[in-house]
């Protein structure tokens, strides 16, 4: 959880402490303008080293060294400013303009995320295969993935499933984590209507501009085409990522749906009261108890990473 809290600050502007890097430009043209920009490394074991590009010397700059799995770094810099990075993997030289916020993969496109689940009423248990791309919506990926390392989707409820519609979770089991994240919003991420979202697509759930915080929804199979358009029409509706395979029989369509949309739409269970303190202790067990819920999401290619942390 400490990488967890540190990244905040790069990702919702909490106002704690993060390194800082600097750019030697001792005379910056007037009409650039300085910006704060946020460098993520989302790869899941190596290091980068990140360096600025000086055009008008034609040296480079070493900025700092990124540690994987969300580890980030905070640089001074000038709109227009180029900066570059090499992973061994790929044995190639990435160049790039960041536009305040970056995630740093180099030729890897997308990041395996499993998600074990119940199904059929808890009774049986299926898995979703996530692909995230972080390079669709960088500040919602890292803030998923971020997410999916610390834990927060291990027991949550899928508390809002409508077929044809959507399947909609991400109200921690823990009152105490649920309130910290909370209140963490992601800003949007623009241009916003870049991606067309598709039946099994994932965004963030958001009530207005920049608030973000860990409530998804996927797209569900059998979805018509209006909807499908008026997704996306709000800034804080980005897919991030997809389901891997066939939608159509995948997990998502064996996830109880008895009890309908929420309210007002439907009899279903009401977000705010899962917020509540008995929100999983008595609420929705009682009132909803063929509800199924996440056993566990990771990433699948750090399982082995963990297990060597541990010993």
């Amino acid at each position: 959880m400490a990488g967890a809290f540190l990244l905040c600050s790069a990702l919702f502007l909490c106002a704690i402490a993060a390194r800082t890097g600097t750019v030697a430009n001792e005379q910056p043209q007037q009409q650039r303008r300085q910006v704060t920009v946020t460098f993520v490394n989302e790869l899941p074991n190596a290091q980068i080293d990140l360096y600025w590009e000086n055009h008008e010397t034609g040296g480079r700059k070493f900025e700092g060294t990124i540690d994987p799995r969300g580890g980030f770094l905070r640089v001074d810099t000038y709109d227009g400013h180029e900066f570059s990075y090499e992973i061994e993997s790929d044995g190639e030289r990435h160049y790039f303009q960041p536009k305040g916020f970056a995630v740093l993969l180099g030729s890897t496109h997308c990041i395996q995320v499993r998600c074990d689940v119940t199904t059929y009423s808890r009774k049986s248990s299926d898995t979703f295969n996530i692909l995230v791309k972080p390079y669709w919506s960088q500040r919602g990926a890292s803030r998923f993935l971020e997410l999916v390392r610390s834990g927060y989707y291990d027991g949550v409820a899928l508390n809002r499933v409508v077929p044809g519609f959507l399947t909609q979770f991400g109200i921690a089991a823990d009152p105490t984590v649920r309130n910290h994240w909370g209140k963490l919003a992601v800003v949007d991420d623009l241009p916003f209507n870049d991606i067309p979202f598709q039946p099994g697509y994932l965004s963030f759930a958001g009530s207005g501009i920049d608030s973000r915080t860990t409530e998804i929804f996927i797209v569900m199979p059998g979805v018509g085409q209006e909807q499908l358009d008026y997704f996306g029409e709000n800034s804080w509706e980005t897919p991030f990522g997809l389901l891997e395979g066939n939608v159509e029989e995948s997990a998502l369509t064996k996830i109880y749906s008895g009890y309908g949309d929420m309210p007002p739409w439907g009899k279903g269970p009401e977000s705010s009261r899962i917020y509540d303190e008995d929100g999983y202790t008595t609420y929705l067990p009682n009132a909803f108890p063929l509800l199924d819920y996440i056993e566990r999401c990771y990433v699948v290619d750090e399982v082995d990473i963990d297990i060597e942390e541990e010993l």
